[in-house]
């Protein structure tokens, strides 16, 4: 496993670069996106921003008002499989270079990755309040009206955010590869 500063422009080549269990640390923009933002996307609607290029993560924020800025005391990965329906397209209408969240994501999303150059990253849960730390700017927050705080699109600005890469560009998944040895493994047993 080898550390990647990963910075904003989050172009093509760099994310084709990456490879499963690389770690990386990623400074710039990134977009939050959770349930409703997806489903949103996937029937049709028009993202107040352009995700072309850039990196969405499953991540419902705790975000409080400080004067006339916002902080975030909280900011973890929510689980990605419920996004599984919605996610390739979402990467190949949007052109979308990295997903964040926790728990892998399945075989349309991995497909995507592959077809459109786009990784997941997967980020620690349980460690909200630390993510929180790597987020030094919000820049803004868009739908909130229409979906709510925390479904809504949160713009932050990060440094060094830690995350590590279970899903490449090439069609390799660690979370496949490591479904299918439990499964070998259990069979042992059964």
């Amino acid at each position: 496993m080898k550390t990647i500063h990963l910075d904003h422009p989050y172009t093509e080549q760099k994310i084709r670069d990456l490879k499963i269990s690389d770690h990386v640390l990623i400074s710039g923009l990134i977009y939050t996106g959770r349930d409703a933002v997806h489903k949103y996307l996937f029937d049709g609607g028009k993202s107040p921003v352009s995700l072309r290029d850039q990196i969405l993560y499953h991540c419902g924020p705790v975000v409080m008002r400080d004067g006339k800025r916002w902080k975030v005391t909280a900011a973890g990965p929510t689980t990605s499989t419920r996004e599984e329906p919605y996610q390739a397209e979402i990467i190949k209408n949007h052109g979308i270079r990295g997903v964040i969240g926790k728990g892998g994501m399945g075989p349309m999303t991995v497909e995507a990755c592959k077809l459109f150059g786009c990784v997941y990253l997967h980020a620690v849960g349980g460690a909200a309040q630390v993510l929180a730390e790597c987020i030094q700017e919000v820049k803004g927050v868009h739908m909130m009206e229409k979906f709510g705080t925390p479904e809504a699109i949160w713009e932050f600005v990060v440094k060094d955010f830690p995350a590590t890469v279970t899903i490449d560009a090439h069609g390799n998944s660690l979370h496949k590869d490591v479904f299918e040895r439990s499964k070998q493994a259990l069979e042992k047993y059964l």
